[in-house]
């Protein structure tokens, strides 16, 4: 079963997927802009531990369970 930290891995792959897409496609300016969003989300989820994209998730699918 797809769960919210797993889905938010799988979006943020296909968002690397695309800025490589349009890196080779020769829109650089576009794949920059993008890279820059997701690095400034991901900056502001690792000091803050603040993640509006994974809150969003979280209502959609169940949260993950640590298995440890």
């Amino acid at each position: 079963m797809m769960c919210a930290e797993r889905m938010q891995r799988i979006i943020q792959a296909i968002i690397l997927g695309l800025i490589l897409g349009l890196a080779g496609s020769g829109l650089f300016k576009i794949a920059f802009l993008v890279t820059v969003a997701m690095m400034a989300m991901l900056f502001v989820a690792g000091l803050t531990g603040f993640c509006p994209g994974l809150m969003i998730l979280k209502k959609i699918f169940p949260p993950c369970k640590c298995e440890e």
